[in-house]
């Protein structure tokens, strides 16, 4: 996904000379996770700008670049880091194209790497993403796989709105094909990356890979679940989702984030308001525990883990 992620920041920057990117060690250092490596040296220090440790100031730099024309790419450092920049985020980014009543566009792409699985200290393994999902005026997507980090970066580079771009850290090494000649799905819509007949799991960015690991150890089973990825937690493309609740009568949401008024809980009261009749059994959510995201040597007891999945799929089925 690093990889991927790179060569469609490149792409953009080659299209569109009103493209740059912004962040903390984003340069020569080519990020943390270099996922700019190499920009810096082909596009120079006016494209790929190292900006100091203010994640305000990136955002607020970035609102004013884009009111004078220009489509910054912003990067926080780590999910942890975001929340110095929160007030730029939601008080006035996710504002002001509304405050301009259309007229003014904030094509801003702010990347956040997030999640767990990496061992990492507090403030740098969060799962923010629902206190921006909540945000009116913020688009909110989250890559599983390198393919559609690619098509996803661009589309988001290319939207006029705002995009809160999650790219979940556990998933920036693993391989896949990316596919250059077609984008296969849409910014915003959920797709069905396993089909199956008992039971419809859900999730998002690093999920997606346990859901299918929790797949494989049922089918061994004789239990068959379809796994779908949602890729966009705002909007969220309820379409596929309720298409599969119908066929298989049971549901169950699985997410890193702590499950209190989150995007599991949002999508656990549509799917029981919208298809409450071809329900067989509660909308059941497997999610990080309602606490401050543990030190690294506990965090596998918080993050939801295949084992959680399938005890979430048997109560469903026994019901």
């Amino acid at each position: 996904m690093t990889k991927a992620l790179n060569t469609g920041l490149r792409q953009a920057l080659l299209d569109d000379p009103k493209v740059l990117l912004m962040g903390e060690d984003i340069g020569p250092l080519g990020g943390v996770f270099r996922v700019t490596e190499g920009l810096h040296a082909e596009f120079g220090d006016k494209r790929v700008l190292d900006t100091p440790l203010a994640e305000s100031g990136i955002i607020g730099t970035a609102i004013g670049l884009a009111m004078r024309g220009f489509r910054p790419v912003c990067e926080i450092q780590f999910d942890g880091f975001v929340f110095p920049g929160f007030d730029q985020i939601t008080s006035q980014l996710a504002r002001m194209r509304n405050r301009h009543e259309g007229e003014l566009t904030m094509p801003i792409v702010i990347r956040i790497p997030y999640g767990g699985h990496i061992g990492s200290i507090e403030h740098h393994q969060e799962s923010p993403e629902a206190y921006f999902a909540h945000t009116p005026g913020l688009r909110v997507v989250s890559p599983s796989n390198p393919h559609d980090a690619y098509w996803m970066m661009r589309e988001a580079i290319a939207s006029n709105d705002p995009v809160i771009f999650f790219e979940p850290k556990s998933r920036y090494w693993p391989k896949g094909e990316v596919s250059f000649a077609e984008p296969g799905a849409p910014l915003h819509a959920s797709r069905v990356v396993r089909a199956g007949t008992d039971v419809t799991v859900i999730g998002h960015g690093a999920m997606v890979s346990v859901l299918l690991q929790a797949a494989d150890i049922a089918a061994a089973e004789g239990i068959s679940l379809e796994v779908i990825d949602l890729r966009s937690l705002s909007p969220i493309d309820y379409a596929p989702i309720l298409a599969s609740v119908e066929k298989t009568g049971r549901a169950v949401v699985a997410q890193e984030a702590a499950g209190f008024v989150s995007v599991g809980s949002e999508i656990a009261a549509t799917i029981a308001e919208r298809a409450y009749y071809r329900l067989e059994a509660p909308v059941l959510r497997v999610s990080g525990f309602d606490t401050p995201f543990p030190p690294a040597a506990v965090e596998t007891h918080f993050l939801p883990s295949p084992d959680r999945i399938l005890e979430a799929v048997d109560r469903a089925l026994a019901y």
